[in-house]
């Protein structure tokens, strides 16, 4: 391997590394991918992961000036296909290959930037922060799955922000305690958090429904290397769905709701050997 391919690879992997420290699930749904896809998707997730810390976590630091420096790397990086960071440089790396539009990465950083000016959400800014935060990264991953076939890309763009859509209002659900409590933010439109009722969480569910609804026609028709490990991120979010929905307000107000990793693996060998049987 000469040494640019090695700077390349080094990279990739520290983005495959990131993603295993940070979330076991989207790990697990990675490994159910076709193995081409792999370095490219830790790569996506890379990047957004490090972009989220900055907004989430270093609170000793003036979060702006890092968010827009990061920002500024990332076009850099983008446009001069090199970065000395190496989340940037793999990240950089798949965004060239696969020719992911620019109008995707702004999107994220935008919501990014919301993260940090807003602390409550009205309908308006609520559905730019999913397009942004969310959905725009299936977008990204999209672009990979289909490999240049942008005819399928279309085809197959509303249901993936769907699917992102879901999985980010279930996060949302998920996180209520903590983003108000560590954070001081309320995503949902009109809801009060110290009120959080029955009514309200019904609501939102319906909703969520709607969006996993629309999500797995979608699935169904992604590339034959890809439907598997997306399948494994959907099913793993409708149990956590599920599992949400039949909890009350207030239980949910009061702690972060989990699935067990022996969960998530039986999930992912159910889900394997059902596709392998054709019955998925």
């Amino acid at each position: 391997m000469d040494a640019i391919k090695l700077f390349n690879q080094t990279t990739l992997e520290c983005s495959k590394l990131i993603t295993q420290r940070y979330s076991t699930s989207f790990t697990l749904g990675i490994k159910t991918l076709d193995k081409k896809f792999h370095l490219p998707i830790y790569a996506i997730y890379g990047f957004v992961r490090y972009a989220d810390e900055i907004v989430d976590t270093f609170h000793q630091h003036d979060k702006k000036t890092l968010l827009e420096l990061f920002k500024a790397d990332t076009y850099k990086a983008i446009e001069e296909k090199i970065s000395l960071n190496p989340v940037l440089h793999a990240f950089q790396l798949i965004v060239n290959q696969y020719s992911i539009d620019q109008e995707l990465i702004e999107a994220f950083l935008v919501s990014m930037e919301m993260d940090l000016d807003f602390k409550t959400y009205n309908d308006s800014r609520y559905h730019e922060y999913i397009y942004g935060s969310a959905e725009v990264v299936g977008l990204m991953c999209l672009k990979v799955f289909c490999e240049g076939n942008q005819d399928l890309y279309e085809s197959l763009r509303q249901p993936a922000c769907k699917l992102g859509a879901a999985f980010q209002k279930v996060n949302f659900l998920r996180d209520i305690k903590s983003d108000f409590e560590e954070r001081g933010r309320v995503y949902f439109p009109g809801v009060d958090y110290n009120k959080f009722n029955k009514s309200a969480k019904t609501l939102i569910e319906e909703d969520i429904q709607k969006d996993f609804d629309e999500a797995l026609d979608g699935i169904k028709r992604l590339p034959k290397g890809a439907m598997l490990g997306v399948k494994v991120a959907y099913l793993y979010y409708l149990n956590l769905f599920k599992k949400i929905k039949a909890l009350e307000p207030e239980v949910i107000t009061h702690q972060r709701i989990r699935i067990p990793n022996a969960r998530k693996i039986s999930l992912l060998l159910g889900t394997y050997f059902g596709y392998k049987l054709g019955l998925g």
